[in-house]
């Protein structure tokens, strides 16, 4: 079975287009694995970008641990993000959003005490450091890449044709 890395934030827009369409095309591909490298477009302290997400990301090592349905996740992430008036900066508020998904109160203890701090910056480093990461969302797979265009994306077109030397 292949292994598709994923490397995406929840803050980019053009990363939910990515996600949307890998989501589309996955049922073509059983043999596809997919690894979620979240990783964050602009990490704190940096300002001017909007929210952050690294509590969004937190949480998905939270639901990953937890054994959450992560294409679920995903997509109450990204809405939450990009489609309401959560604060997802906000541990409470963004707890909240995920009412039925997972257990709210144990998220927000590992929210609160940092427990996923490490696994935030590791996730970091892993995918600007060590893949070669410059601009999401990025897909690796078998030693092949395809990278987003800054300020563009990929197409749904895109991601089939690198999809597609695997099938």
């Amino acid at each position: 079975m292949a292994k598709l890395e994923l490397f995406f934030d929840y803050s980019c827009p053009f990363c939910l287009k990515g996600y949307n369409s890998l989501a589309e095309l996955l049922p073509e591909y059983p043999d596809i694995e997919v690894v979620w490298r979240p990783c964050e477009a602009h990490p704190r302290p940096e300002s001017g970008f909007g929210k952050h997400s690294d509590l969004c990301i937190q949480g998905l090592f939270f639901a990953a641990e937890s054994g959450v349905d992560l294409p679920s996740y995903h997509e109450r992430t990204f809405a939450c993000y990009h489609n309401s008036s959560t604060n997802v900066e906000d541990i409470e508020a963004f707890a909240l959003s995920l009412e039925g998904l997972l257990d709210v109160e144990s998220l927000r203890q590992a929210l609160t005490s940092g427990k996923y701090n490490q696994a935030l910056r590791d996730a970091n480093a892993y995918a600007f450091e060590e893949s070669g990461v410059w601009v999401i969302p990025s897909f690796r797979m078998n030693g092949y890449k395809l990278d987003a265009a800054a300020g563009i994306g990929v197409t749904k077109a895109q991601i089939k044709s690198f999809l597609d030397r695997y099938k």
